[in-house]
């Protein structure tokens, strides 16, 4: 499964990457560590980051791309993947594809996390308000004003990817707004859909397979009535014949001998 998520700072895609990791098994792929890893790794893309990155500017798109590269060879990877905060632009995504075709990837599916701005900035000037009567410290990044600088900055840039993905037919729209369970359970029936065709499969061949049980389970049950029924005639078919002079419990019951007792019986009456 390859996946990238969409949505604006503070739809909740973090939380909603790291149950997918959880579930299916695959890694999370955050630009922000790949470009830290590769630095402290010494590779020759990370090199090339590490000066810019300690300059302060942006690292250039072929740059992240060639750490992303690296990233997909590693065996972790083979399973699948979710994108975090990556592609951030159209250009961002042409070259993404580029890659992807190249390494003989196909991307299963892009979620959007769609959720309402309003309703983000209130979220957050009321964690702010509870954190200062509690006396916390609130941090910088962390307030309504620069969460509108940021959510700005996705309109103008990132938010273009809804229709470049939706062309594509690869765009899954989820509600954000809803709980977080909710949200969790809407991208894993989405997900689910999506291998409609490899679920029906299966669901196939669970079929045929509950359909020839009951076949089976009719002849083992046949095999123990035949069981049954030797184990109560000794005689049954392929019993070896009693030999002269052997006679079955029955015959020795009942036989000849009953009559020959009430011959010597009226013999004994003639003579008196």
């Amino acid at each position: 499964m390859r996946l990238i998520l969409l949505g604006p700072p503070g739809a909740g895609k973090g939380t909603q990457a790291q149950r997918l990791v959880q579930r299916y098994g695959i890694v999370q792929l955050s630009t922000g560590e790949m470009l830290r890893a590769a630095v402290a790794a010494g590779t020759p893309v990370g090199l090339k980051a590490k000066d810019i990155m300690a300059s302060g500017a942006l690292v250039p798109d072929d740059i992240v791309i060639g750490i992303i590269s690296d990233r997909l060879d590693q065996t972790d990877a083979r399973k699948g993947f979710i994108l975090d905060g990556f592609p951030r632009t159209v250009p961002q995504a042409q070259a993404l594809d580029d890659l992807l075709k190249k390494k003989h990837i196909k991307l299963d599916a892009v979620v959007e996390l769609r959720v309402n701005e309003s309703a983000l900035l209130q979220r957050v000037e009321t964690r702010v308000a509870e954190m200062r009567a509690r006396g916390e410290e609130v941090r910088i990044d962390d307030t309504p004003e620069v969460l509108s600088k940021r959510l700005a900055s996705y309109r103008s840039l990132t938010e273009p990817l809804i229709h470049y993905y939706s062309e594509r037919r690869k765009l899954l729209t989820v509600d954000g707004m809803m709980t977080i369970e909710h949200v969790t359970r809407e991208i894993n029936r989405i997900l689910s859909a999506i291998g409609a065709v490899e679920a029906k499969s299966a669901k196939t061949a669970a079929g045929k397979a509950a359909a020839r049980l009951p076949g089976r389970a009719a002849k083992v049950a046949k095999k123990a009535a035949k069981a049954s029924r030797r184990a109560g005639k000794p005689a049954s078919k392929g019993a070896k014949k009693p030999g002269p002079g052997v006679r079955s419990a029955s015959k020795a019951r009942v036989g000849k001998s009953p009559k020959k007792s009430a011959k010597k019986v009226t013999k004994r009456r003639a003579k008196a």
